[in-house]
């Protein structure tokens, strides 16, 4: 309960840090996560209420450091006493450092509210039982705000919709809350309450909701839309007050609402003019959007120069699996647009995703791999990513594994692992766990050398030889950038991947596999 004697209360919201292992590091130390931004901007407007947050994954600002770089929580909680505690679920991998972080509030006196799509199912269960004293089921705008309010008062639980907690040793669980669907109704991201990051690349977002349907993803329903004035508002309040030029647009597939995406970039493009700034944007889009040479050409002039696109397989019968409507011999021409274009691709990959039932397919580790190398080089992509897959709570992929029996134990194969770079299930015959694994690495490996750290010092030198053979420097320096940017990014990421494996040499997993595997078996 809380104090009611106190004028104000702080509500602290608590990104959990990767694991150790997690090869999302480096690139989590200049960003954050938009939706705790979003919960935290709400609740701050409040009267009684201070709120702040903590990413534990960028901490880079004189930030109060304990073991492993995560956040020294005991030091917080000296400093400024959190009554109310929000803790961030959106990521699978982060919850067993989510439940270590409430453990800790909840023997100090706070209240733990948790968050995230990771709570949906049994796990509503689990972390009821793991120092969790309410969930947010759903998007938590609006019953941040309830919530608070009735904690205030000290009764009126079963009042709050979207919420589940325990009572007299029972899990309650109230109505669902209805989607948002005006969200102008909400303060912009306020993200000077992210305490002690260091950000770079800032989250933006307009729509929520995908209709694609695909068996892997979390991300459902119908796509729900602010407006383009909105998205421009918060990008423009960003390069105002924390002279933000590199943002990632959080949407799921740029490009749903097509002629307000459009619009929105035709609006970008003339607000850069108008500031004589340049700003840069990444999107997450759908491959056949390359079809769309109108959004593209908008999507350019806006400041667009990187786009991250879901190819997930050149396997036919995987893409079919997936519930991904895209033909693998369209794949490589629509990748090359665009390029064409100018932008910079990102490839994710989803390596060895099991198929459904009664479907005749077979094919070796060794194959497949050929096939992924073929397709990323004629596809011409700039950066890669590729991981397993994973059967994340709630997903349609992970009830098909768990009724086929595949899904290793938890108890053995911990949600530390769920980020797509281990085994968690029975792979296909003839494939196996480990070579699953071990084929990452070689593609991967394949991918990203340490080569390319002479290629970068090459590049330097014969710039203006480019410039000259061209006639063109606008010209020559897009296609000698390109280059050069590429040759550092995979000798970077051959430094990620040294890491990674020297921090998976040092783990148990193995042996853990094992043992999942021979329960699997019995």
């Amino acid at each position: 309960m809380l104090d009611k004697t106190k004028k104000r209360y702080r509500l602290r919201i608590i990104i959990p840090g990767y694991p150790e292992f997690n090869i999302y590091s480096r690139v989590a130390k200049g960003t954050t996560a938009l939706g705790p931004v979003c919960v935290a901007s709400v609740a701050n407007k409040m009267e009684k209420w201070d709120v702040e947050i903590i990413d534990e994954n960028n901490l880079r600002r004189y930030g109060p450091v304990a073991e492993a770089g995560k956040a020294n929580h005991e030091f917080l909680q000296d400093q400024r006493p959190a009554d109310v505690v929000g803790l961030y679920g959106g990521l699978t991998s982060t919850i067993p450092r989510l439940y270590k972080i409430a453990s800790f509030y909840k023997s100090k006196g706070a209240i733990t509210i948790a968050g995230g799509q990771h709570f949906v199912e049994d796990n509503i269960k689990e972390a009821l039982n793991s120092s969790i004293d309410y969930i947010v089921k759903g998007e938590g705008e609006k019953t941040i705000k309830e919530l608070l309010r009735t904690l205030e008062k000290g009764e009126g639980e079963n009042k709050v919709k979207g919420i589940a907690y325990k009572k007299d040793g029972d899990i309650i669980e109230t109505p669902d809350r209805e989607l948002i669907e005006d969200f102008d109704k909400f303060p912009l991201p306020d993200f000077s309450l992210v305490r002690y990051a260091k950000i770079k690349m800032y989250p933006v977002g307009r729509i929520r909701g995908c209709g694609m349907n695909c068996e892997f993803c979390t991300v459902k329903g119908r796509p729900r839309y602010a407006t383009p004035e909105r998205l421009l508002e918060t990008i423009s309040k960003l390069l105002e007050i924390k002279d933000a030029r590199h943002f990632f647009i959080i949407d799921d597939l740029f490009g749903q609402q097509r002629k307000e995406t459009i619009r929105f970039c035709n609006m970008l493009e003339k607000y850069q003019k108008d500031v004589e700034k340049r700003l840069d944007f990444v999107v997450q889009i759908r491959l056949d959007k390359a079809k769309d040479h109108e959004l593209l050409s908008a999507m350019r002039k806006a400041g667009i120069n990187t786009v991250a696109i879901g190819f997930e397989s050149p396997i036919k019968e995987e893409l079919e699996a997936m519930n991904k409507h895209i033909k693998t011999e369209n794949m490589v021409s629509l990748a090359r647009t665009f390029h064409n274009f100018g932008f910079l691709v990102h490839g994710m990959f989803i390596f060895g995703y099991p198929l459904r039932e009664n479907v005749d397919f077979k094919m070796s580790v060794e194959e497949r791999i050929k096939r992924y190398r073929k397709f990323i080089k004629e596809s011409k992509v700039d950066t890669v990513q590729i991981l397993l897959p994973v059967p994340l709570p709630g997903t349609e992929l992970t009830h098909r594994l768990k009724q086929e029996n595949r899904i290793y134990p938890i108890e053995d194969i911990g949600w530390q692992y769920y980020d797509g770079n281990f085994p968690l299930f029975e792979p296909d015959e003839p494939l196996t766990a480990v070579q699953l694994q071990n084929a990452l690495k070689k593609i991967m490996g394949g991918f990203y050398k340490f080569k390319y750290v002479f290629s970068i010092v090459w590049n330097i030198f014969h710039f203006p030889a480019i410039v000259f053979f061209l006639h063109n420097i606008k010209r020559g320096w897009r296609i000698w950038y390109r280059r050069w940017r590429n040759h550092l990014v995979r000798f970077g990421g051959w430094i990620v991947m040294k890491e990674w494996e020297t921090s998976f040499k040092k783990g148990d997993f193995p042996e853990n596999l094992e043992k999942a595997r021979q329960k699997i078996k019995e």
